[in-house]
């Protein structure tokens, strides 16, 4: 049921936009944090925040949310303007922090119940929900233990219900697999799945890994500024199609980079390179690998590790920025 509903996703104008940015900017004294963001986010889809440590994300998120204001711009939800602080807002949308935020005297189950009572969600109602979503993510065997006893990575998934407990239209997760040791990672990523469709889901990731495996739309952004967006599949087709093949010259000098670009740029035209790494796009380029390593030899430039690959998001990342997302 789950691959059902994550396949029939079809990213069009023609779906209900849920949440709206027109030229958002906010500066913190001289850093511009974002400049200029516009971008719409359907109903029921998975949409994704791409970008390194300090790329503006969290910022966006919290503008979007209701917790920040913009230095200029409009958010609107669901058509409606809205404005920071703004109590209708907050009640429409639940909030993960990339913090994890417990108080440290209630139980997992009182967590949930005082976050209820912060949205006035009726008792009654608070306990059901409470009870499921323990159950949900694996976590109702701790129902009634002090919540600042768990392992960072059940109060990770503790913090994810917690967004949950008032049942929002969004559900905003920022860096939600940040700190989770595998099982939870996993176990996170699959209850963010599960949600697609009923709920509408913004994530902010550094992880190419959980952004391509979740995510129905990802926006790129890096140093405050939306570079690109779009589904997975059709970002990584905006690096070439091909393969690609990596090659890592042993030398740190930039003029053996430059020479080695020059050389195959006559074998494969879509050529590139960062740090001491030649980036080779090609169909089919398993058909001259040896034409390659064999000029590189014949040139005198010592080479090292070889990976062949398919298009990944870091490759988009590195074709819009020039650098690496870990950089």
């Amino acid at each position: 049921m789950l691959k059902n509903s994550m396949l029939n996703y079809t990213p069009n104008t023609e779906r209900h936009i849920v949440l709206e940015t027109i030229g958002i900017n906010k500066n913190f004294k001289e850093i511009k944090a974002v400049s200029d963001l516009n971008l719409k986010v359907f109903e029921g889809e998975i949409f994704g925040f791409l970008g390194p440590n300090g790329a503006g994300k969290s910022t966006a998120i919290n503008i979007m949310c209701g917790l920040l204001k913009p230095d200029s711009g409009m958010i609107k939800i669901n058509s409606k303007t809205i404005s920071s602080g703004n109590n209708e807002t907050k009640k429409r949308v639940g909030v993960c922090p990339q913090n994890i935020i417990l108080w440290p005297k209630l139980t997992c189950f009182e967590q949930l119940q005082f976050v209820g009572k912060i949205y006035d969600v009726p008792s009654k109602t608070v306990k059901e929900r409470a009870d499921k979503l323990l159950t949900d993510i694996e976590l109702s065997e701790k129902r009634n233990k002090l919540a600042y006893t768990l392992s960072g990575g059940m109060q990770r998934r503790l913090n994810v219900i917690m967004a949950l407990i008032h049942d929002p239209e969004i559900i905003v997760l920022d860096e939600p697999e940040a700190g989770l040791d595998p099982q939870s990672k996993v176990l996170v990523r699959e209850y963010i799945r599960s949600m697609a469709r009923k709920k509408t889901i913004i994530l902010t990731t550094h992880n190419m890994d959980e952004a391509e495996r979740v995510c129905d739309r990802i926006a790129i952004i890096d140093n405050g500024k939306l570079l690109l967006t779009d589904t997975p599949e059709n970002l990584k087709k905006t690096v070439g199609k091909g393969d690609l093949l990596e090659i890592e010259i042993i030398s740190e000098k930039n003029e053996e980079i430059s020479k080695a670009l020059e050389y195959l740029i006559n074998i494969c035209p879509d050529v590139t390179s960062y740090n001491n790494t030649i980036l080779l796009r090609y169909k089919n380029i398993i058909s001259i690998l040896s034409d390659i390593l064999n000029l590189l030899k014949s040139k005198g430039i010592k080479i090292g590790e070889v990976r062949l690959r398919e298009n990944s998001l870091e490759d988009v990342f590195i074709s819009l920025t020039g650098r690496r997302l870990r950089e």
